[in-house]
């Protein structure tokens, strides 16, 4: 099933704006029983909506005669379709089983966390408003989408003067250039920006490994599942993990652990989508240093019912939404 959830005054980042959440939600069944998972499509990935649909479409025959969430990683490769469909079946288990998600994958409960609220890429001026105000709304972790590299030191600045006690998340979206790279890097430092995402594109970000990094730096599109681990050890300090890169919870909860063994910090992070795509991610949070879970607080209406959220604060899910 395709929805599309309008955008509260848009959404803007290095590569283009978007008014619109276009998500997919695929519907697993047994008997009256069923389970659900949305995935967002990303055309950064080569996705579409057709193709997530068709995807989804290529192994019903599959999972109706009984493929499991282990059948479906060797089935569909990681991204967004595997991701709808293997969280449709966590919650199909939790649902049959009667036992929660999270205790299923080992987890003894979920807390309440506080996730980042994202200001979109805009003039220096109007950055500083939008974070000013979320600041001041309640909302102490700020991400800025930057990735305009010859506006980027004014604004930062301006957003840590605007927001002096907020905990500043910098998100390049692979925007910035490799001669401009130590000089951005060293104005996050002096703003205090606690993490850099994806400064440089995936694929073309080897100068990370022979520069000096003096803010922390996370891999996004650089890193989708654990098999891209081990070649990013010398050049990020962290990864953020997003189960439509993953292709599910099932993957990412084994690319966290083997992220955490190689000693990489942990992001939860998110596309623009609903709660029900939320829903799953809130198991990542416990081993996340950065949790980014704020796609229904970018919505202008989210699916009912959804997560609840007192200001920056997010509550794990009702068995009505997922798991």
């Amino acid at each position: 099933m395709v929805e599309r959830f309008p955008i509260a005054g848009g959404f803007t980042i290095s590569r283009g704006s978007r008014a619109e959440a276009v998500v997919v939600v695929a519907r697993v069944s047994a008997g009256e029983v069923a389970g659900r998972g949305e995935c967002v499509p990303y055309a950064r990935y080569g996705e579409s909506v057709e193709s997530v649909v068709a995807a989804i479409e290529s192994v019903r025959a599959r999972i109706e005669a009984g493929a499991d969430r282990m059948a479906l990683q060797r089935l569909l490769p990681a991204g967004a379709a595997r991701n709808a469909l293997d969280c449709a079946l966590w919650d199909l288990e939790a649902r049959q089983s009667g036992v929660p998600v999270h205790v299923l994958a080992g987890l003894d409960r979920l807390r309440p966390v506080t996730t980042a609220f994202t200001i979109s890429l805009g003039t220096a001026q109007t950055m500083a408003r939008q974070a000013g105000e979320a600041f001041d709304s309640g909302r102490p972790v700020l991400k800025i989408k930057l990735g305009a590299p010859e506006g980027d030191m004014e604004r930062i600045r301006a957003v840590r003067a605007a927001a002096p006690g907020a905990v500043l998340l910098a998100d390049a979206n692979e925007g910035w250039r490799e001669q401009e790279l130590p000089a951005l890097l060293e104005a996050c430092a002096a703003a205090d920006v606690a993490l850099v995402e994806q400064p440089l594109p995936a694929g073309a970000d080897a100068a990370l490994e022979r520069m000096e990094r003096p803010a922390p730096v996370c891999a996004d599109e650089s890193m989708h599942t654990r098999a891209d681990l081990a070649s990013l050890r010398a050049r990020y300090d962290a990864v953020n993990l997003k189960l439509d890169k993953t292709g599910g919870l099932t993957e990412a909860l084994a690319t966290a652990e083997e992220a955490t063994r190689l000693g990489f910090a942990l992001m939860v992070g998110c596309m623009v989508g609903t709660s029900l795509a939320m829903a799953p991610a809130m198991l990542l949070a416990p081993r996340a240093r950065f949790v980014d879970l704020d796609g229904p607080l970018l919505l202008a209406r989210d699916r009912s019912p959804g997560l609840r959220y007192d200001g920056a604060v997010a509550w794990p899910p009702g068995r009505e939404l997922w798991g």
